[in-house]
């Protein structure tokens, strides 16, 4: 899972990129929209709101931009209706993604991903086909250099963790979706940041892609996260770490 490790980190650097370009903010607020309309306004009584206003807050996100947001949820400010989708396909090399999108036009989402998956030579699949690859879990990296391995692991297990692993430059902490809380305000409490603490799909396998077919892979997931509808891609590829840096570097 070296490449899958590393592409997290590329994520983390695109981020901080879409933060500037002002396309974070407005795939933030669309998840607290949705998840104050499904879980009502209250943080404390609605885990995912509380999530996504976590994540809002962790990337800047003004919280009269959060409490505006939550207004559209509860139906208290006009706001879109978006809809959850979850899209599968299949990548150059066979590689599978999954894609969780929040839409007010599924059509037209699904025609634009299927353009994207073409144009790449990939395809959008049936519904099932590739979501058994994958385990939900809760994701967290910390840089590996500012604290030692056992440090890190007596916290992230006295958090409820399942694991923790060294990853080149970074640890990886994985756990149950519903430890992500735990382990963030444990590492918090110990004063030890982290680059990236989210809900991702993991996969189970991963699949070698390089030269031609890895480049165009990586185009194809660069251009997926793009889109204004989508919020998440998982996929389980490696690819070299060469290809993988100049992705970084054009994102």
């Amino acid at each position: 899972m070296a490449g899958h490790s590393k592409w997290h980190n590329i994520r983390v650097r695109k981020m901080r990129q879409d933060l500037l370009r002002g396309r974070l903010f407005s795939k933030l607020a669309r998840e607290i929209i949705v998840a104050a309309r499904l879980g009502g306004g209250d943080p404390n009584a609605n885990p995912r709101l509380r999530a996504a206003i976590d994540r809002a807050k962790e990337h800047g996100m003004p919280m009269d931009n959060i409490e505006r947001a939550i207004k559209k949820g509860t139906g208290e400010l006009e706001g879109e209706q978006y809809e959850e989708v979850i899209y599968e396909g299949y990548g150059p090399g066979g590689v599978a993604i999954l894609i969780e999108a929040l839409t007010d036009n599924r059509n037209r989402t699904t025609s634009e991903l299927r353009r994207l998956f073409q144009r790449y030579g990939g395809n959008l699949a049936e519904a099932g086909s590739v979501a058994w690859v994958f385990d939900k879990k809760a994701l967290v990296v910390v840089d590996a250099s500012i604290v030692d391995e056992d440090t890190l692991i007596a916290c992230a297990l006295d958090a409820g963790a399942d694991d923790v692993q060294r990853k080149d430059s970074t640890y990886e902490i994985v756990a149950e979706p519903k430890q992500l809380n735990a382990i963030k305000q444990s590492l918090e409490q110990r004063g030890i940041p982290y680059q990236l603490a989210t809900i991702t799909n993991l996969p189970k396998t991963v699949v070698q892609v390089e030269g031609e077919e890895a480049r165009r892979l990586l185009a194809l997931l660069r251009d997926l996260e793009d889109h204004e509808d989508v919020q998440n891609v998982s996929a389980n590829f490696d690819v070299p770490d060469e290809l993988l840096e100049e992705m970084g570097e054009a994102a």
